[in-house]
């Protein structure tokens, strides 16, 4: 039952992703709140579904396997759902299995979409804290080789934050 083995395996890897996806909708809503403990139980529970994305990714590799052995075919662990479609003859057989690639490839697709949005909001995120140690550190050194502090200007001297002289 190989068949039935891989059927069971893409199913359970779309029950996966539609979970990262849930879990990246929560992200989202956890970025903009700016709640770092929320954040980090999140990537941990990411974190332990990619674990089980790769044991779920071997499985389907080994049923693939076993069906193209009993299909009369060498194994090979590079060949791919779309592949399989191509020897298998029975109708019904190629409709369940394609229609279980399709629902995987959708919540992939969904699941890259939410990532990419979530990227964007932790790279404003950063620009805006990068900004912010900028106002309130002053713009960096322009010249970062050393002078003799003879030679410097008497009115070139940065005004900080902080007044050092008080």
């Amino acid at each position: 039952m190989a068949f039935q083995a891989l059927a069971e395996v893409l199913t359970a890897l779309t029950d996966i992703h539609e979970t990262l996806l849930e879990l990246a909708e929560q992200k989202k809503q956890v970025l903009i709140r700016n709640d770092v403990e929320q954040l980090m139980k999140i990537v941990n529970q990411e974190n332990k579904l990619v674990k089980k994305i790769n044991e779920l990714d071997q499985a389907r590799i080994d049923a693939i396997g076993r069906i193209m052995i009993e299909k009369g075919y060498k194994p090979n662990p590079k060949v791919t759902v779309s592949d399989l479609t191509k020897i298998l003859f029975n109708i019904e057989d190629k409709k369940t299995i394609l229609g279980l690639q399709k629902q995987l490839l959708s919540a992939i697709r969904k699941l890259k979409e939410a990532n990419q949005l979530n990227q964007q909001l932790i790279e404003h995120s950063l620009a805006f804290i990068d900004y912010s140690v900028d106002i309130i550190a002053g713009p960096p050194e322009n010249e970062v080789t050393y002078q003799h502090p003879h030679h410097q200007l008497q009115g070139s001297r940065r005004v900080g934050l902080f007044d050092t002289r008080a």
